[in-house]
Parts: structure tokens; C-alpha cells; sequence
């Protein structure tokens, strides 16, 4: 467990460190202009659900590069076949963000808040690009057991973004956040580069394009973005039907939905860290005995999220908004939300460590299960039970979803020891 904390502390605080950035930049915001921040929003609930897209496909390079950690040279070929994928990704996602002005006016939003996004969408899609264009490197670095490398780079971006905003901001408004966005990005990914060739010892370089191997990659790495998009989707229709219980709650749930995404980042911080235990392992006793482990250390780092949140609740409640309606609100739902976040926390090892497996599409069969039962079931509860409906509804999904990951996971992990064994060692045996 030692170890697993280790390696999940330098990913802890480089997720930390990311959303400090994007704080910075909400609060400069926040004072600049009502609009520009309104456009802003507008923009981010379509940039993070295509960045958490991309990232999750990169996500699924993991369990194809862990096993060479002792050689790390004979991943070359690998990376090189991962970037050609990462950049078609890349290029959706990118894509995706282009049509946020064609979606936001579809969609009823305001036309000052559509005239305000300007050059903004271009600037977010050069920098959806910029990250692919590293080829999923932290994800390359963890599985070489290079966690701490990880850091820098988030620790590059979080600076120059933060302060860019600063200065940019004040004068060109929402330009100013493309431009500093972009330019935090590419720092990012230089030190990315520059740490994923000190790994290797060597620059890794271009190649033809492998296709049989990059639809090898994209058989686990596609799932996982999928399932991500899936979870993205259906919590967003979730906050749609809360807004039809009143202004209120609807700032309630924001509020406890924010404290969830800050919640769960020990416990994805520890997921990725185990891949490389779970894809390592020599027989399925091995696979179980780290997934156990990381299963346990982030349920005991959510655990000690929810005893400060029930413990200090009130004053932390106190930094998100000034009504006192909304705050008592949110604190009556605060044991669901724990209860939820709990169980999202276990969910999310046990589909990581199935990605870990290369199984990530029983992972997303799972995800269609669990929260497709959700999103059918959100707005009919909402109207009938409010947002306390909800969040029950939200804490039974994850439930539901931590069992069958779990149960999807110990059956995948028997075949570890079978799958080691090459056809031509069978036949000896």
C-alpha cells in the first residue's frame, strides 16, 4: 500500500495543481465581466467533456507500455502507433469544440453570450490539439513508473495559465483566455516531451502508421473515452432536471457537484497509479490483490473527504455561496452526496483496473448499464421526489455501477495467468 501511495501522491497533486489553474481563471473572470464569464461557462461544458474524451482514449495506452517498464525502449514502437491515435482523437475533440457557437445557438442560449465566445472556440480547439499532440504522455510516463515526471508538467501549465489570465484577461477579455490557454498547453506538452524522452533515453520520434496496431490500441483505448463521454452526458441531463426544482436547488446541486469532482480526485489518482500493478501481474491472486489495495486506499481517501465535509460542512459550504437557503440546502443532501462519492470512488478503480485488463468495453457496457438507468430515471424523479430524488437516484446508480465493476473485474482478472502463457509455451505445456 506503501508503494501504491507513492505513486498516487505526485498524480494527487498534479490534479490539484490543474484545477487551481482553472480557478484562477473563473475568478478573473468572475470579476471582469457577467457575460464573458457566462460565455465562458457556456464554452467549458463542451471543451471538458471533449478533453476528458480525448484523455480518457489516451488513458488507454497504459496496460500496452507497463510491461516494458524494465525496457523501456522496446515501448518505442508502441507510442509512436499511439500517436497517430491520439491525434485523431485529438481531432474530434477539436472539431467538437469548433461547433460550441452552432450548439450554443441551437440551444436557446442568449445571443450576447453566442457574440461574446469571438475567437475563443479557435483558441480551444488549437489547444485540444497541442494536447494531443503529445501522444498521452503522462499516461506513458505513469506506466513506466515515472509518476513524479507527471507533476511538472501539470505544475507548467497551472503557473503560466495562471498568470497569463492575470494579464491577459483584464484587456482583451475571452481572447485573453484563448491565448493564455494555448500558450500554458504548449509549455505543458514541451515538458511532457522533454520528460518522456528522458524515460526512453532518446528522442521517440515519427513512424508510419501501424493500423492493425493503432485499432489493437483503440480496441480498449475508444471504450474508455466513450464511457467517460457517457458519464459526462448523463450527469449533465441530471443538472438539467435538477433546474426544473428551482433556482435553489439548482445552485445546491452545483455546489455538491463540485465538492463530488474534488472528492473523487484522490481516488482517480490512485486508479491510474495501480494500472501498471494490475497490467504487471502474473496471475489473477496478483491482479485482485493490487486492485484490493487501490480500491482501499481511495475509498480511505474519500473517506477522509467526507469526515471534513460532515465534520466542517458548514464553513466549507460558506466558500460557495452567500445564501443561506442554498447552503442549508446543500447541507441536508450532503450524506447522499458522501454516500455517492463513495461508491464512485470504488466504481472508478475497479474500471480502471479493468482498462488495466485491456477490457475497457465490458467497463463501458457496465457504464451503459448504470447510468443508462440514470438518465431514463432523472428528470420523471426530479419531478416527483426534487433533487433529494436525485441524488438518491445519482448514489444508487453508482452503486449499481461499483457492483458490476466489481463483479466485471474479478471475472476478467481469472484469465491473467492463462493470457501470459504465448501459444507456443502451450504447446510445451
Amino acid at each position: 500500500m506503501i508503494a501504491l501511495l507513492r505513486a498516487a501522491v505526485p498524480l494527487f497533486v498534479a490534479m490539484v495543481t490543474g484545477l487551481v489553474g482553472s480557478v484562477v481563471v473563473t475568478s478573473v473572470l468572475g470579476k471582469h465581466d457577467t457575460v464573458t464569464l457566462a460565455a465562458f461557462a457556456v464554452m467549458i461544458a463542451v471543451v471538458n467533456p471533449a478533453t476528458a474524451a480525448v484523455q480518457g482514449a489516451l488513458r488507454g495506452l497504459g496496460p500496452f507500455v507497463a510491461p516494458h517498464r524494465e525496457e523501456p525502449g522496446a515501448a518505442v514502437p508502441i507510442v509512436r502507433d499511439a500517436r497517430w491515435l491520439s491525434l485523431a482523437t485529438g481531432a474530434v475533440g477539436a472539431l467538437v469544440v469548433l461547433c460550441v457557437p452552432l450548439l450554443a445557438g441551437a440551444t436557446g442560449v442568449p445571443g450576447e453570450v453566442v457574440r461574446e465566445l469571438g475567437l475563443l472556440p479557435y483558441f480551444l480547439a488549437v489547444s485540444v490539439m497541442v494536447f494531443a499532440s503529445t501522444g498521452g504522455t503522462s499516461t506513458i510516463l505513469i506506466a513506466l513508473g515515472r509518476n513524479p515526471h507527471v507533476l511538472w508538467a501539470s505544475l507548467t501549465s497551472a503557473v503560466v495559465l495562471s498568470v497569463l489570465a492575470v494579464v491577459l484577461v483584464p484587456p482583451l477579455g475571452l481572447t485573453g483566455v484563448g491565448l493564455a490557454w494555448v500558450v500554458s498547453g504548449t509549455a505543458a506538452a514541451i515538458v511532457s516531451v522533454f520528460n518522456q524522452r528522458r524515460a526512453f533515453g532518446r528522442a521517440v520520434g515519427w513512424a508510419w502508421p501501424r493500423i492493425g496496431e493503432i485499432v489493437r490500441l483503440a480496441r480498449v483505448s475508444i471504450p474508455l473515452a466513450a464511457a467517460v463521454l457517457i458519464k459526462f452526458g448523463v450527469l449533465g441531463v441530471v443538472t438539467f432536471a435538477a433546474s426544473t426544482s428551482g433556482t435553489r436547488d439548482t445552485a445546491a446541486h452545483a455546489v455538491l457537484t463540485t465538492l463530488t469532482g474534488i472528492m473523487l480526485v484522490a481516488s482517480v489518482s490512485v486508479a491510474q497509479a495501480s494500472v501498471p500493478d494490475v497490467t504487471r501481474a502474473r496471475d489473477a491472486a496478483e491482479a485482485r490483490r493490487a486492485s484490493r489495495t487501490a480500491t482501499l486506499l481511495a475509498m480511505l481517501g474519500a473517506g477522509v473527504g467526507a469526515l471534513l465535509l460532515l465534520g466542517f460542512g458548514t464553513q466549507v459550504l460558506t466558500l460557495f455561496s452567500d445564501d443561506q437557503a442554498v447552503r442549508e440546502r446543500a447541507l441536508a443532501l450532503l450524506p447522499l452526496m458522501l454516500l455517492s462519492s463513495l461508491c464512485d470512488a470504488a466504481q472508478a478503480v475497479k474500471g480502471t483496473g479493468l482498462t488495466a485488463l485491456k477490457r475497457s468495453s465490458a467497463s463501458l457496457w457496465y457504464f451503459a448499464v448504470g447510468y443508462g438507468l440514470l438518465v431514463l430515471a432523472a428528470v420523471p424523479v426530479a419531478r416527483t421526489w426534487g433533487i433529494t430524488g436525485l441524488w438518491v437516484a445519482m448514489a444508487a446508480a453508482n452503486g449499481l455501477l461499483m457492483v458490476l465493476q466489481g463483479l466485471g473485474f474479478h471475472r476478467h482478472s481469472a484469465r491473467v495467468g492463462r493470457r501470459r502463457i504465448e501459444p507456443s509455451q502451450a504447446r510445451k505445456v
